[in-house]
């Protein structure tokens, strides 16, 4: 038997599944099976055929030995294994009537259904965004643009007029896309002039500028554009303007210019433009006072003023239009401080010095300068002792200061003064010493060895106060003997003695020690003298006003010269003898005038003698003649006023209040006044037209008592 042959077994009753071909030995030996291989063959097809019937076309495929198979001498053949058998009892559904009988019915149904409710239902809006345009229709492009246009944005309104603006002019809906364009190029319009009113200039025009041009509505766009430009431009140079008032602190050019944005056009210029000007307006007004007020505080001089000046200075934001300005002046103060510490210095107050420069604050950049210059002012600490060690331990602390230091040559100059000074103060040293006995040659060798120290010396100045302290000693000793002796010729007291006393102070020429004293002394004894000459003329005077005579009074007193000890006092007198003679006068002049007892004439003679002073005792007889004359006065105006109101008026408003007779005259000028002037008659009662007459009540009664 051939090595690939194989016996199948054939699956057990009742299994599905394949099982595994079970393959026997053969007898390599013989070629043929045997009778016992056969028998089990047979047995199986029998078996096969039992259990699973096949029809002829399947029983050729499974490869099994038919038996006419075996007298053709093939007994062997491989058996596959079969697949599950198709199930006995199974129906074949696709040949039932009835099924399909009730498919085609509910087919049927459903299609009158759809077709029903599609007849009935409104067509739905095309979806714009998901539509192709190079096919879309008309219709779908205007509807699309119309719900482009209705949200009223830039971007839906610019696409709304790019949808239909394909579309030709002949087209059926050309009349509604031309009213579409026009009005959707309005509301473009519309919504640049809002982007112009919010202070967008340029995006108002790009908004206009991309309307198309072939557009009805477009040709007002050029226009419409240039106004917003002119408005524009206007605007700035408003503002500008305003702005340019401001650093001149110019207040009302600057607001008068800011109140023009009100009526420029333009809501962005006219509320938030104009608010920011005038905020900044009143900022800068604000900032300029405190500047001002600063400039004040600088302006005294004070350290504190100066730290203060500074603090308002840092008080000024940094935006404000005078901030530049403000933070220039604080170096300026700083550098004041310093020259106000250099200016203590000088006076020798180191210790207020130090606590000035000290104060100087950081901002005003001086760090290294007042480092500096407390160096210097503790050097001149030790150099105001006035000793030559004292100078040589000042020149050592000031050659602290390098080279590289802002106070470097300073310092040098100041080192190189007190190197001459230590001369000086040897020269002085020496000068004083000699001075001490005090007798006049000493003072002389002591000023001869203090005037070697030159004038350019820093110890000059001290020297010389020094040598006129000397001077003035030795002036003091050789002038004395001329006061000593005019004191002792003034004892007698006569004008001679006076007058040499005089002579002998004198001599004290202008400049020396004395010199002062002498002409105080003189000018007492020469008064002295004026008034032994002059008091003769004043009493003859006196005596002549006396007796009455006060032009002669006058007269002598007028001897006295202008300059002299009693000319005061004349003057005083005559003065009061002058008043005297013209108040006699005015009385004398008043009596003769009021002789012509005539309104005019009383009235010029109580003026003339109303001029005599209440002082004067000529007023015991002036006052009762005014009376008197008053009294006249109002006689006259009595007697015109019968007849001529106005007349007496005219006279009694003569009388003066310094008469008796005024009360009563002003009495009778408002007595003539009232008949001149009359009040104005009550008016009369009107009549009642349905009142009865009192005149006729009273004449029925009179009527009836004579019937």
């Amino acid at each position: 038997m051939p090595e690939d042959w194989s016996v199948s077994q054939p699956p057990a009753k009742g299994d599905n599944s394949d099982r595994s071909h079970i393959q026997h030995p053969v007898d390599s030996a013989s070629q043929y099976p045997t009778d016992r291989d056969l028998s089990q063959y047979l047995s199986q097809q029998r078996h096969n055929s039992e259990v699973m019937p096949q029809s002829p076309s399947n029983s050729s495929q499974s490869g099994s030995v038919s038996p006419s198979s075996a007298t053709d001498g093939k007994l062997w053949s491989s058996v596959p294994p079969s697949g599950e058998p198709p199930s006995v009892g199974r129906k074949r559904w696709w040949k039932n009537w009835m099924l399909w009988a009730a498919l085609a019915a509910l087919g049927a149904n459903g299609v009158a259904i759809v077709a029903m409710t599609m007849l009935f239902k409104l067509p739905s809006a095309p979806n714009c965004p998901a539509i192709f345009w190079p096919l879309a229709s008309g219709t779908v492009r205007l509807h699309c643009a119309q719900v482009a246009a209705a949200k009223r944005t830039v971007p839906d309104l610019m696409a709304a007029i790019a949808l239909v603006k394909p579309l030709p002019q002949n087209h059926p809906l050309s009349q509604e896309i031309e009213r579409g364009l026009a009005e959707w190029s309005q509301d473009l319009l519309a919504l640049a002039e809002e982007k112009f009113q919010a202070g967008q200039l340029s995006e108002a025009i790009a908004i206009a500028s991309d309307i198309p041009s072939d557009i009805s509505t477009a040709t007002t766009v050029p226009t419409q554009i240039e106004k917003w430009k002119s408005i524009w431009a206007e605007a700035e140079k408003i503002y500008a303007e305003a702005e340019s008032q401001i650093p001149k602190e110019n207040w009302y050019r600057a607001s008068m210019a800011a109140v023009r944005l009100l009526n420029v056009g333009n809501n962005y210029w006219a509320n938030t433009k104009y608010e920011e000007l005038k905020y900044a307006i009143a900022t800068a007004r604000e900032d300029g006072g405190r500047l001002g007020k600063i400039q004040n505080l600088v302006n005294r001089g004070r350290a504190d003023d100066f730290l203060a000046a500074i603090q308002q200075i840092q008080a000024i934001e940094a935006g404000s239009y005078f901030y530049q300005k403000a933070q220039a002046m604080i170096p300026e103060i700083g550098r004041k401080m310093l020259d106000l510490a250099q200016e203590t210095l000088d006076k020798r107050d180191v210790d207020k010095a130090v606590e000035v420069a000290s104060q100087i604050p950081a901002v005003a950049k001086l760090e290294t300068e007042v480092q500096d210059f407390i160096v210097l002012a503790e050097a001149h600490r030790s150099a105001f002792v006035g000793t030559v060690s004292s100078i040589e331990a000042a020149i050592a602390e000031a050659q602290k200061i390098g080279l590289d230091r802002p106070l470097y040559y300073k310092a040098q100059d100041t080192i190189a003064r007190w190197q001459l000074e230590i001369e000086d103060v040897q020269h002085l040293a020496k000068a004083r010493n000699l001075a001490q006995p005090g007798a006049v040659t000493d003072l002389n060798a002591a000023i001869a060895e203090a005037l070697m120290i030159p004038d350019s010396n820093p110890r000059a100045a001290e020297a010389k106060r020094e040598i006129d302290g000397w001077r003035r000693r030795i002036q003091t000793f050789e002038d004395q003997p001329y006061l000593n002796r005019a004191d002792e010729l003034v004892v007698e007291g006569d004008v001679v003695a006076l007058q040499a006393a005089v002579d002998e102070a004198s001599k004290i020429s202008a400049g020396r020690a004395l010199y002062g004293e002498a002409r105080k002394r003189i000018r007492n004894w020469t008064r002295q003298i004026q008034t032994i000459e002059d008091q003769p003329f004043l009493d003859q005077a006196r005596d002549l006003a006396n007796n009455g005579n006060l032009p002669a009074a006058i007269a002598a007193a007028g001897q006295i010269g202008a300059g002299r000890a009693l000319h005061e006092t004349a003057q005083a007198e005559v003065k009061e003898w002058q008043t005297q003679l013209q108040a006699e006068q005015d009385w004398r002049e008043a009596q003769q005038v009021a002789l012509q007892n005539t309104p005019d004439a009383l009235a010029q003679a109580i003026r003339l003698a109303d001029r005599v002073p209440n002082s004067n005792s000529l007023r015991l007889d002036v006052n009762p003649a005014i009376n008197d004359w008053g009294d006249r006065l109002l006689r006259l105006a009595q007697d015109q006023g019968t007849y001529n109101p106005q007349a007496g008026i005219d006279i009694a408003r003569k009388i003066p209040r310094s008469s008796s007779a005024y009360g009563a005259a002003q009495a009778q000028i408002g007595e003539w006044q009232r008949i001149l002037n009359p009040p104005p008659p009550e008016p009369l009662p009107s009549l009642d037209n349905t009142a009865p007459s009192p005149n006729l009540e009273n004449s029925e009664p009179n009527v009836d008592s004579n019937n």
